[in-house]
């Protein structure tokens, strides 16, 4: 049976919209998007894994609604979010003839929704589009906010725009489908809202992520609300990462580095996210920012979601020169978000190199292939 739709609001003015929690809702999307767009045609951008589980629901809701359907099946990874990939989404756009009315729905995880979102802020110089996010990094994270892109050989997410979904559904029922290492790597976003704003919720998965983690989908609804929340209310304070926003980058620096050195291939981003989450950490321990004893539950959570807590065995240089490539780079300084303690961090960018190198090589593994060791 469907659950009872827990709704949040992004406000953001004339750009504000819904962000809908519930189980079981695919087949209401029709509806839903009937009330947030005007055009009838509807491109479905998905992906060769999520569109065999999930295309079917949402094109029938969608038909049975009027609407009708274009879907647009792209290759599945990290490794294809680029030009060509792109590409691809505007050649259906164009030999369709979609027009400025006409939306675009992203259906997969946050590789579908950067490209999907980036596609409708460019096509005609901007179309509506919809997010239904199937794994839980993108449902708590990537789907909210309007961080589109796509990208480069030298760095994660470098070419994009800020661009509003029109509304964005999740639906839990979606994760069921997920393999566990993309389901323990989309819990790195989780701790991470605990780590940077929430110190209740990061105690909240101290004490039951066994039974988060085993499904009990009473739970994982309140921490998608929790995390969502959150979301929305710094992207409402902060719409365009001039502040607050670059708040929700924690673990990113390194993490981006860690996928750029990859390949964007090796690790998902979860994995890297929550190595760079223990490398910061670290580094803020040294600099007598953060207590030791709150570094290391950080460290012991995200390590009993069977995360990666070490980064992979590159070169120092190979990280330094990453990281400056990083888009929060700001007057030629690399930008850390660091915690102080659990449920609140900060921005530094007064690091020297010496310290950043001896906590890359503090922190580095043997080897460069990250593993899934499970729970406890």
């Amino acid at each position: 049976m469907p659950s009872a739709i827990q709704t949040l609001t992004v406000d953001l003015g004339p750009r504000s919209y819904e962000i809908l929690i519930g189980a079981s809702i695919l087949d209401q999307i029709g509806q839903r998007m009937k009330s947030c767009v005007r055009g009838q045609r509807v491109a479905v951008v998905s992906n060769t894994t999520v569109a065999p589980l999930h295309l079917h629901p949402v094109q029938t809701s969608l038909e049975e609604a009027g609407f009708f359907v274009t879907p647009i099946i792209l290759p599945d990874g990290e490794i294809h979010k680029n030009w060509n990939t792109l590409q691809q989404i505007f050649d259906h756009l164009i030999a369709n003839r979609f027009e400025r009315a006409d939306p675009l729905l992203a259906l997969g995880g946050g590789v579908i929704g950067d490209m999907t979102g980036f596609a409708a802020a460019c096509h005609l110089r901007g179309v509506p589009f919809v997010q239904i996010p199937t794994t839980l990094l993108a449902q708590v994270d990537a789907s909210v906010g309007g961080k589109t892109g796509i990208n480069h050989p030298l760095g994660k997410n470098l070419i994009g725009a800020f661009y509003q979904p029109s509304l964005v559904m999740i639906d839990i029922d979606t994760l069921t489908t997920l393999p566990l290492r993309e389901r323990l790597a989309g819990f790195a976003e989780v701790i991470k809202y605990g780590i940077l704003w929430d110190r209740e919720l990061f105690m909240l998965l101290e004490e039951r992520l066994g039974e988060i983690l085993a499904g009990n989908a009473e739970l994982l609804i309140q921490l998608l609300h929790r995390c969502c929340a959150i979301k929305a209310a710094i992207v409402t304070m902060d719409e365009r990462e001039e502040g607050k926003r670059a708040l929700l980058n924690l673990g990113h620096t390194f993490g981006h580095a860690i996928e750029s050195l990859t390949g964007y291939d090796r690790w998902l981003h979860g994995e890297a996210v929550a190595a760079g989450m223990v490398t910061a950490a670290h580094l803020a321990t040294r600099i007598g920012l953060c207590p030791p004893e709150e570094a290391a539950r950080m460290h012991a959570l995200i390590q009993r979601c069977g995360l990666p807590t070490q980064l992979p065995n590159f070169p120092v240089d190979h990280y330094l020169e990453a990281m400056t490539h990083d888009k929060k780079v700001s007057g030629g300084r690399i930008r850390f978000i660091l915690p102080e303690r659990i449920g609140h961090t900060i921005v530094r960018s007064d690091l020297s190199t010496q310290l950043l190198r001896a906590t890359l090589e503090a922190n580095m593994e043997p080897s460069a292939q990250p593993t899934t060791k499970g729970y406890s």
